[in-house]
């Protein structure tokens, strides 16, 4: 009999199109800090040998729309198209390509998640990539060998779902992990975020103290604290800020605090940039 599946590892990052895009135009100091966890993270994904990635993001109308916006997503395809588009590959740098799936963890998760009444909505086919997912693979799995199911958590425009819920979401993915024989050894990464602006104004701005607050929260290992926050109080941080709920989900996967390995506001990839490791 096939052992049951184990999270062995959770990460979390943001997703900003400089990253890739024009890491140059960060401080060179910036720049090393973030690109050298970045690379940390990439060994410690490779040290540990995942048999599948759940990767979990928001996604920026690529897919989904504002006549049809789901809370949660699960993905459950054999293979994804990222960048959407040879425009958007040149954007960010990103060679467009196919990412393997893992179809079989995805279709347990979204049934283990329905008798968890949860209530995601199911994508078995067309899901494709845009900096969400396509900015930090590039750098945790430059080759794309590992399989992924996609998990996409609205938070990009209201009403979301709250932080709680979305921790909450997270411990289930872990119960589900582990409730299955597909894939034994698997690895939870989560990006976006911390504080910025999408579309306005203030883009460029970056909300320092909610991030250091947000990461001191992260690090506490609280999730009382860790998902204690307002719709207004995430406001202050910017539109773009509602993505922290992917790094809420990945907490909960992981049930235990992160060492936060990078945190650097870059105002020229606009964004309070970090990546994270849980301590497993």
């Amino acid at each position: 009999m096939a052992d049951t599946g184990k999270i062995v590892g959770a990460f979390a990052a943001s997703h900003s199109p400089g990253i890739t895009g024009w890491p140059e135009r960060a401080e060179p100091e910036q720049q090393k800090a973030v690109e050298g966890a970045y690379a940390q993270v990439r060994r410690q994904i490779e040290e540990l040998q995942p048999d599948a990635i759940i990767a979990v993001s928001v996604e920026h109308f690529t897919n989904f729309h504002l006549g049809n916006l789901p809370a949660f997503a699960i993905a459950a395809g054999d293979e994804y198209l990222g960048p959407v588009t040879q425009e958007m590959a040149s954007f960010l740098n990103v060679e467009q390509h196919q990412y393997p799936g893992h179809a079989d963890l995805g279709r347990h998760l979204y049934a283990f998640a329905l008798e968890s009444e949860f209530d995601p909505a199911l994508v078995e086919g067309g899901l494709d990539f845009d900096e969400n997912f396509c900015v930090p693979f590039k750098h945790f799995d430059p080759e794309s060998r590992i399989p992924l199911v996609p998990v996409i958590v609205n938070g990009v425009n209201p009403p979301w779902p709250t932080p709680r819920r979305c921790f909450n979401f997270g411990a289930m993915i872990r119960r589900a992990v582990e409730a299955q024989t597909f894939a034994q050894r698997v690895v939870v990464v989560a990006t976006g975020g911390l504080s910025h602006w999408v579309g306005l104004p203030e883009s460029g701005e970056i909300n320092t103290d909610f991030d250091r607050d947000f990461i001191e929260r992260l690090e506490s290992g609280d999730p009382d604290r860790l998902t204690d926050y307002s719709q207004r109080e995430i406001d202050e941080a910017g539109n773009g800020a509602h993505e922290i709920r992917t790094w809420l989900v990945a907490a909960g996967a992981a049930g235990t605090s992160f060492e936060v390995l990078a945190y650097e506001p870059v105002p020229a990839w606009l964004t309070g940039t970090a990546v994270a490791a849980a301590r497993l």
